[in-house]
């Protein structure tokens, strides 16, 4: 683990060199601290939504509504008693895109010295405005269901961290699309759940 001004710092889970705000589709799962079940409750294999969970699936409807600019894409999504999980599309727009042609994750070959290392390389000035990309969209949404839920429940909190997946094949979006659907049905074998 590495330490920054003297503490430790846990290492970031994104993938390394993937700009977060290139046109592709992401599969998300954001807990609740402490996986404290504030969203709802898992009856008869169907979620039960309390005033929480209601706000959550609200602020996550209501995100794709606030970017038309990052053309989103809202794919399954389900709110769980102490987690959240979503696909989301982040689709061509100007923000992703140098004058009409797709902007790189990485560098362009030819603008690296032959000689540099890899490891060298400062990937993160190659990317976008980091206002326009995954982690901006969930920093928004995270915030608001925070403020509105707060006045349900004063103690309510996220996990400081999101999961999230690079989907790169139909295949995988039609079996995460899947898992989603039947998380409900599946809780009652979900090893991470608080008894």
């Amino acid at each position: 683990m590495e330490k920054y001004k003297g503490k430790y710092r846990l290492e970031s889970a994104r993938l390394r060199h993937w700009d977060y705000g290139t046109a592709a589709m992401y599969f998300i799962t954001i807990n609740t601290q402490d996986r404290l079940p504030h969203f709802g409750v898992i009856a008869d294999g169907k979620i039960q939504l309390s005033k929480i969970g209601e706000i959550v699936k609200a602020e996550w409807e209501k995100t794709f509504e606030l970017r038309p600019d990052m053309n989103l894409f809202m794919g399954e999504y389900g709110v769980m008693p102490d987690h959240f999980h979503a696909i989301i599309g982040i689709g061509e727009n100007g923000f992703n895109t140098n004058n009409g042609t797709r902007r790189d994750a990485m560098p362009r070959v030819s603008e690296i010295p032959s000689q540099t290392p890899i490891s060298n390389i400062d990937v993160a000035n190659a990317f976008g405005p980091q206002s326009k990309n995954l982690a901006a969209i969930l920093r928004g949404f995270k915030s608001s269901v925070t403020i509105k839920a707060r006045g349900v429940n004063p103690g309510f909190q996220w996990q400081s961290r999101y999961h999230d997946h690079i989907i790169r094949s139909y295949m995988s979006f039609e079996r995460i699309t899947e898992y989603i659907v039947n998380n409900p049905e599946n809780w009652p074998e979900d090893h991470f759940r608080l008894e």
